[in-house]
């Protein structure tokens, strides 16, 4: 069967990929963009940063650029419910049905919320621009912010709260702050960033409750019996994928979206890319998913290459994963992956008295091989490391 016709399903920034690598690989058919939420794609990473400060406006997020010349049929607003890999069609929330000779899922992932009932108001999640919308109107100075997470969502908000003249306090269950994917040696020099611009850091704690009166949030409890008041929380513990639609269509889930290192789900024709994308990845040896702004652009061009070279051989390999966050007036840098046990070689800075957010470099190696790189404020010096990596024994 020849390819005519594309789908993809996600309009944010690994379906805009995707649509963009098809054009620039020369495919000349239809490619129709589904996307559940009415907007075209936007940039995600200031929702927590520049657009919730208020210094970047609505048309600052837009992905489109007006001299692009995509050629793309639209259906926005309308999630999909249903895959038909038979017909090779998906359903739609309002019924009708889009067809395409090959499909791109790229549905992205909803914002974990805390267990239990459903939270009481002036509790949040971020994941979209009305998520941010609805939080920055809550962040006024005074306010009691408790953000409950500091993963890179968690202190990218602590951060941007503090500077709006909101009162922060951070809960996080580890002992350090993105411990477990810098190592906890490193995670510990975040945690000074946080006293830094008073900001309160509780690690080790985890929540017990979110307390309310007349279903406003009041307060938060956590499991030691301390109560830190509130009148806004933010939940930041990650994200799952926005696969439930793809229930009894034939493709594999498990924590998202299972496929091989090209991308290829476990159906002919069918593909993933992006946040709900769970490919077998050469930096971890196993399947892994991607939550990296990054992985949005890297993996739609894998797909692509894969999608149009019909099972040929020459598709290009993942590159080692990487991201990076803007929090406490520091740029956080981070390539390779860790399995734990790696040595840590300091390049530039003082990893035992330097000051917070102070200049650093720093390499982790297994077996005398850089496998992974952490840069703060060293740009520079972290691109031209970056390069030496290995994916390590």
């Amino acid at each position: 069967m020849s390819l005519r016709s594309v789908l993809i399903v996600g309009a944010s920034l690994a379906g805009l990929s995707t649509a963009r690598a098809l054009r620039q690989q020369g495919f000349d058919g239809d490619v129709t963009l589904v996307g559940a939420e009415p907007w075209r794609p936007y940039d995600r990473p200031p929702l927590s940063k520049a657009y919730l400060a208020g210094s970047l406006d609505r048309s600052g997020l837009e992905l489109c650029q007006p001299e692009e010349d995509l050629s793309l049929r639209w259906r926005l607003g309308v999630p999909a419910v249903a895959l038909d890999a038979g017909a090779r069609a998906i359903r739609l929330a309002d019924g009708s049905q889009v067809h395409g000779d090959a499909l791109v899922i790229a549905t992205g992932a909803h914002a974990r919320t805390l267990p239990g009932a459903t939270p009481p108001d002036g509790v949040f999640t971020l994941r979209t621009v009305e998520d941010a919308d609805a939080l920055r109107a809550r962040l006024v100075p005074g306010a009691r912010l408790v953000v409950v997470g500091a993963g890179f969502i968690g202190a990218e908000v602590a951060s941007t709260a503090a500077g709006l003249g909101v009162s922060v306090t951070v809960v996080e269950r580890e002992p350090a702050p993105l411990g477990g994917l810098l190592g906890s040696g490193l995670g510990a020099i975040l945690a000074g960033l946080y006293a830094g611009h008073g900001v309160a850091l509780l690690t080790g704690a985890q929540v017990a409750a979110i307390e309310h009166r007349s279903n406003q949030v009041t307060a938060v409890r956590i499991t030691d019996g301390r109560v830190l008041p509130a009148d806004v929380v933010l939940v930041g513990i990650g994200a799952r994928p926005a696969v439930d639609w793809l229930a009894g269509s034939g493709v594999t889930v498990d924590e998202g979206v299972v496929c091989d290192a090209a991308m290829r789900t476990t159906l002919p024709h069918v593909f993933a890319v992006g946040d709900c994308a769970q490919p077998h990845h050469p930096w971890t040896g196993r399947h892994t998913r991607m939550e990296h702004w990054t992985a949005a652009i890297d993996q739609p061009t894998v797909a692509v290459t894969a999608l149009l070279a019909g099972g040929a051989n020459g598709t290009p390999a993942l590159p080692a994963p990487y991201f990076w966050s803007d929090q406490f007036g520091v740029r956080l840098q981070f390539a390779g992956h860790l399995n734990g046990g790696e040595a840590i070689r300091v390049i530039e800075g003082d990893l035992e008295s330097g000051a917070p957010g102070a200049p650093l470099l720093a390499v982790y190696e297994r077996q005398s091989l850089p496998v992974a790189i952490l840069g703060v404020d060293q740009p520079r010096l972290f691109a031209r490391r970056r390069r030496t990596l290995v994916t390590g024994p």
